[in-house]
């Protein structure tokens, strides 16, 4: 039995039983069996039915859902009721893509090997999906993950993150309760990491879902077996560009939110800024008061903007790399370090040296620095110099220096007068470099466990 606490107060909230290896594996007979029918057991109308009554339960029970995201992985509850109210749209899109995703017709009788033929494909599910978690949208990560599987009629196995177990198998059981055969999908918690990585590297898995850190991301990918497809979703370093031309106020506003919103453990949160010279000043000013009205605090109350940190352990290593980043010489405009055994201060870094572990890692706490510049494309430079790559934004107000922004920056989306951390669930969702692998995101995600079979017929 895996014990549940919160992140703010160390309570249990909750218990989950762990799985041994004769669980996982009558688990992961029983999906390939049924996958081997490949949805015709479970109809697209079938799968509608269950979507829809899926998400009648997320709209009635928002509050309750919240609370219990809020309670195991510490998201401020303002923060939780949108990801819950996300989940729900999540489910709403996943039913309108099987509605108008379909396959298409091949030319044929274009030379005279083709002709008398008529091609056409169809698509169906990829077999058995196996999603791994991770804890900062305890609710919505999994829908992402285990909800478009189950709308393209794939079997699925869900291992959430072990700080926040509660969510998924909450939202296993609301899927029972909404018509879903419990022979289709399975809430899993292996009871060790040999367990975990034997049941990623089995050949029966036909694909791989994966959030995560980088490091654990990459690794489990290397121990796929031979025909498993994959989908990785790390982190970033969300490079956010403010020039002389800005609204600096609006700025200020905006980079606060999307660089401190979860306590900044969100893989795009605004993380480097790069500051023009010509408005330190102005700006400095306007994002330290923008800043210190984010309420740090308990995450149940409804203006708590920034909660406590998932472990212990992450508030040391954040002081640890924020500390090594003074000692080498910069600066602190913002931040008393360590509040308690939970919680770290909202802080600002001006000016880290290269090879400082915050310029060079994600950090994954409430830490925002700083980088100023005189020359636009060697800041740009600056920002790609690092091996990852996500999301990215400028805010100026003239068209050359966004398409130059546009045209140069290391980054799958580029937002414009807007924070890193923005994300709509229809949108393509994609990391680069070691930020990860595939495009998330509904549709993307439906397509990717789906294949297209081809029929030629000959006349």
């Amino acid at each position: 039995m895996l014990e549940v606490k919160s992140p703010w107060n160390n309570e249990i909230v909750g218990s989950v039983e762990t799985s041994n290896n004769q669980h996982l594996e009558d688990i992961l007979m029983e999906v390939t069996n049924v996958s081997k029918l490949k949805g015709n057991d479970f109809p697209p109308k079938e799968r509608i039915q269950v979507l829809k009554s899926f998400c009648e339960k997320i709209n009635q029970n928002i509050e309750s859902l919240a609370k219990l995201a809020t309670s195991e992985g510490g998201k401020p509850i303002t923060d939780s009721i949108v990801e819950i109210k996300r989940g729900a749209e999540g489910v709403d899109s996943c039913i309108e893509v099987l509605k108008s995703d379909a396959g298409s017709v091949i030319p044929m009788n274009l030379n005279e090997a083709s002709s008398n033929r008529l091609a056409f494909t169809q698509k169906e599910p990829i077999g058995v999906v196996l999603a791994v978690s991770a804890f900062n949208h305890p609710f919505n990560l999994i829908i992402h993950q285990i909800i478009p599987a189950i709308a393209t009629g794939c079997t699925v196995i869900v291992k959430p993150a072990e700080d926040t177990p509660l969510s998924c198998k909450k939202i296993v059981e609301m899927l029972y309760e909404s018509g879903l055969p419990r022979n289709r999908c399975h809430f899993v918690m292996p009871k060790d990491l040999e367990l975990a990585t034997k049941l990623v590297s089995d050949p029966r898995i036909d694909f791989f879902s994966f959030i995560g850190s980088s490091k654990v991301g990459w690794y489990l990918r290397s121990k796929l077996a031979p025909g498993t497809r994959c989908s990785l979703e790390h982190g970033g370093m969300a490079p956010t560009f403010i020039s002389t031309n800005s609204d600096i106020l609006h700025c200020a506003k905006s980079i606060a939110r999307g660089g401190f919103y979860h306590a900044g453990q969100v893989c795009v949160s605004v993380q480097r800024i790069y500051l023009n010279k010509n408005v330190k000043n102005e700006f400095m000013s306007a994002f330290v008061d923008e800043v210190k009205k984010v309420k740090l605090g308990d995450p149940m109350e409804k203006d708590t903007v920034v909660g406590p940190l998932i472990r212990k352990s992450e508030i040391s290593r954040v002081d640890s790399w924020v500390q090594e980043s003074l000692r080498n010489g910069s600066e602190l405009i913002l931040g008393n370090g360590k509040l308690s055994e939970v919680s770290y201060d909202k802080t600002i870094i001006l000016n880290p040296k290269k090879e400082d572990k915050i310029s060079q890692n994600e950090i994954f706490g409430p830490v925002v620095t700083i980088n100023e510049f005189n020359d636009f494309e060697k800041a740009i430079e600056e920002a790609n110099s690092v091996n990852v790559s996500f999301q990215s934004s400028i805010f100026t107000d003239k068209i050359s220096e966004i398409l130059k922004f546009y045209e140069k920056i290391n980054a799958s989306a580029v937002f414009h007068n807007d924070h890193t951390a923005f994300r709509v669930d229809w949108m393509p969702f994609a990391g680069l470099k070691h930020s990860g692998h595939g495009v998330g995101g509904i549709k993307y995600s439906m397509h990717d466990m789906q294949i297209e079979k081809m029929l030629v017929l000959k006349k």
